[in-house]
């Protein structure tokens, strides 16, 4: 469990720790809950379903990764862990939702959005994956 937990005091994975944790909270929060103009749950596993062939149960284990994960990386609690759902999360986004779309973000409606932005959220999720939780993380204060 040490391993899991260390990570080094670096403030630069705090930064880091706190733009992937609000990003994903706001998506997570808006699946799951339908806060901020969002489907809820119901209706988001049923587009994925419909659109992605992403099956129910993958689909719930999908969501509540999204928004606990992000919960759990915010308070730098099992950051591994969680950035790991995150970073297979973001492969299946890429894979099933953006990659016949390229690269770019959308330029006009209705285009689809590229890999872009899944692609950093992606990286940024692997960086705490290798890095930890670091400075004001719980995982930092567990490992000492």
């Amino acid at each position: 469990m040490g391993s899991i937990l260390q990570t080094d005091p670096s403030f630069s994975l705090v930064v880091l720790r706190l733009g992937l944790a609000i990003t994903f909270f706001a998506h997570g929060s808006q699946q799951l809950l339908g806060w901020f103009g969002g489907r809820g749950l119901k209706e988001t596993l049923s587009n994925w379903k419909q659109r992605y062939r992403i099956p129910l149960p993958w689909g719930v284990v999908g969501v509540f990764w999204e928004f606990f994960g992000s919960l759990a990386v915010l308070a730098g609690f099992l950051t591994r862990p969680a950035a790991l759902g995150l970073t297979i999360f973001m492969l299946v986004a890429i894979e099933r939702a953006h990659w016949q779309h390229g690269f770019f973000l959308a330029r006009r409606q209705g285009e689809g959005n590229g890999i872009e932005f899944c692609l950093a959220l992606f990286l940024m999720a692997v960086a705490l994956l290798i890095g930890g939780g670091g400075a004001l993380s719980i995982d930092g204060l567990l490992s000492r």
